[in-house]
């Protein structure tokens, strides 16, 4: 506290830097990915995965035997992260890697049995997960919710 002419206390404030004022649509969803990856990495570490490779499951559960450069385009990740994603998905048995014979350039990622058997608790986890993400929205907000989150990545992915 400072005194002014007389003793009168008075309150100094510092300017204080704040993300969520200056910047709150980039915080909000800052905060809310951090947040959203964190409990997604908890639950996923229950049935041995780390948050992302879920993702490269799904999409081969979808569609197996996929160019490993399709993966990483639907996903929106760059060549390295699939490199890496896929090399630890083979490491612990879900996926296998190999050579297109139509093309020797390209590397096709396919699901192994282990990794076919990972699906339904993989899916209970996103199940829960969504669960959690949207339960105080009213179908209207998560509706809403949803189109403005995919319009903002359109986007972003633009630039």
């Amino acid at each position: 506290m400072n005194q002014q002419n007389g003793g009168t206390p008075t309150e100094t404030k510092e300017e204080e830097f704040s993300a969520v004022d200056r910047y709150p649509a980039s915080f909000a969803i800052f905060a809310l990915a951090r947040s959203h990856r964190g409990l997604a990495t908890q639950l996923l570490r229950e049935v041995g995965l780390f948050a992302g490779q879920e993702i490269m499951l799904l999409q081969l559960w979808d569609k197996d035997n996929q160019p490993q450069h399709c993966l990483g385009r639907t996903l929106r990740l760059d060549h390295s992260t699939v490199a890496k994603t896929v090399r630890r998905l083979e490491e612990s048995g879900w996926v296998t890697r190999s050579r297109s014979k139509e093309d020797g350039r390209v590397t096709l990622v396919s699901l192994t049995q282990a990794g076919r058997d990972l699906e339904s608790k993989v899916v209970e986890v996103w199940s829960t997960l969504e669960d959690i993400t949207v339960q105080d929205l009213s179908e209207q907000e998560k509706e809403l919710f949803v189109k403005l989150s995919l319009k903002i990545a359109s986007t972003i992915d633009k630039l």
